[in-house]
């Protein structure tokens, strides 16, 4: 990364109108949130528990629950970080009209991007909703539960299997959401990929319906992605320092 880069990444943002910003592990990880695949991360410590594992057993949703509320310890005291900050203010000075993000810690809401703004095609860890009536249950309403009980919480309305309202390995992605994220990709005028591996389908599959759709492709990850050759600007580094430095030129120029 140079500064002709940052240069060239501050027009392209300044011309949009209509951007989205597509985010995954990478952005929060400045905020102290492990990125769960990478070595040493949480996937290579504990087998990732199946969407129909959960369903079929009570003593698996009493674990998959133990290991949620672990890893929530983390997660809930986390707060937005430089590059959350940042995508906020170029929602704010209206470049971004949307983001999309993989992420499930409800940072970008925390951040000051407002709710309709923000598609969650992985999720949202900071509650959970019944898989049957669909209401929600706040996470320490479920920990409380599992203390006094010692069993897995039950919809305190219909009696159906309480869940994090993440979607889990196997489980259908989220038909509105993803329905959502592809209608924002087609209209988006500049589409910016940030801290994604770009390895996880069918999420990584739309900075290729971007880049099809002949939209300008930007790419700001740590690490090479497959799909760097697709992009129009491709930058290796930290992504909250890149996006501040774009949003302190923007307000300079």
């Amino acid at each position: 990364m140079n500064d002709e880069q940052i240069d060239e990444l501050v027009g392209m943002v300044q011309r949009a109108r209509r951007a989205v910003v597509f985010t995954g592990a990478g952005i929060s990880t400045e905020c102290g949130i492990p990125d769960f695949r990478s070595p040493g991360g949480f996937w290579t410590r504990y087998k990732p528990i199946a969407y129909q594992e959960f369903l079929a057993s009570e003593d698996t949703r009493l674990e998959a629950w133990r290991r949620f509320l672990m890893i929530r310890e983390t997660i809930g005291t986390a707060e937005p970080g430089p590059g959350h900050r940042a995508v906020a203010e170029l929602v704010d000075r209206g470049h971004v009209a949307c983001v999309i993000t993989q992420n499930i810690d409800g940072l970008h809401q925390a951040a000051g991007i407002p709710a309709e703004r923000i598609i969650e095609i992985h999720g949202n860890g900071t509650y959970a909703k019944c898989l049957g009536c669909g209401l929600r249950h706040e996470i320490s309403w479920v920990a409380d539960e599992i203390a006094r009980t010692g069993r897995p919480p039950a919809c305190t309305s219909c009696g159906g299997i309480v869940k994090s309202a993440t979607i889990s390995f196997g489980q259908a992605m989220p038909e509105q959401e993803m329905a959502d994220a592809r209608a924002a990709t087609l209209d988006a005028d500049l589409f910016i990929a940030v801290g994604s591996s770009l390895q996880v389908f069918p999420a990584a599959g739309l900075p290729v319906l971007a880049s099809h759709n002949r939209t300008p492709l930007v790419i700001l990850n740590r690490e090479e992605t497959g799909l760097d050759g697709l992009a129009r600007l491709v930058l290796h580094a930290e992504s909250g320092p890149v996006l501040q430095a774009v949003v302190a030129r923007l307000a300079g120029g």
